[in-house]
């Protein structure tokens, strides 16, 4: 799945932007990853979200409540700050960085839901959610596993995550959409070169604060969240 983003065209193609609160908010949202279901269990597991239909979002960051301090190391926190991951169907597992089934590593980690948290980094591939485990039996507390979502980088290439590669829980400058009608796009790589991919109509050179600071050759208007929420595209 891809991310969709409501859009704001103009020139000749008037297009009425459209505000999609999704995971964040991004101008051209289209879920860009599916919400796989198996939360954690109590050998921890995450589900994961490649953005989009409920990946990281843009989110507001203001006023948000970021991870509280933990110490770092694997084991230590499930899925913290530069531990690792592999790879499952429905399911991700911890797994120390230097094993060959590492596959991802966190980039960033935020408690509570995506939705009400800060966004990942820009170049996040994916996100995994975290679901509350608070073990009966767990004389210490060590056991007790709070809600949150991780932001997830590959350890190697692809990387949907960079500008143009077509995927990720964010739509960044250097991505290219394609018209999805209802005045909304969805993001694709720009070489188009995977299987299925749709062919760019549109790639956003530059993220303004408002619509007036895009430059004039501009075509359209992609949201895209953050401290500059407004994405300039030009057609390709």
């Amino acid at each position: 799945m891809r991310k969709r983003r409501s859009v704001g065209s103009v020139g000749v193609k008037r297009v009425r932007g459209l505000v999609c609160a999704l995971l964040a908010t991004a101008v051209v949202f289209l879920g860009s990853g599916c919400q796989l279901s198996g939360g954690g269990s109590g050998d921890g597991s995450a589900s994961e979200s490649a953005g989009g239909a409920s990946g990281a979002a843009d989110g507001k960051a203001v006023g948000q409540r970021p991870a509280s301090p933990r110490p770092s190391g694997y084991g230590t926190v499930f899925l913290s700050v530069d531990e690792c991951s592999s790879f499952g169907t429905t399911s991700f597992t911890e797994v120390p960085c230097t094993s060959e089934r590492a596959a991802a590593r966190v980039v960033a980690r935020f408690d509570g839901k995506v939705g009400d948290g800060p966004s990942c980094p820009a170049t996040t591939d994916f996100v995994l959610h975290i679901s509350e485990q608070r073990p009966a039996a767990d004389e210490d507390g060590d056991g007790a596993v709070p809600q949150g979502y991780s932001c997830m980088r590959n350890l190697q290439a692809p990387h949907p995550g960079d500008p143009g590669g077509g995927g990720g829980p964010r739509t960044i400058v250097g991505d290219c959409v394609y018209s999805a009608g209802r005045g909304e796009v969805r993001e694709t790589a720009c070489d188009a070169s995977g299987m299925g991919e749709k062919k760019p109509e549109y790639k956003v050179t530059e993220a303004v604060v408002k619509r007036v600071n895009c430059p004039a050759s501009t075509a359209l208007y992609v949201q895209l969240g953050g401290e500059r929420p407004v994405g300039c595209a030009k057609p390709v």
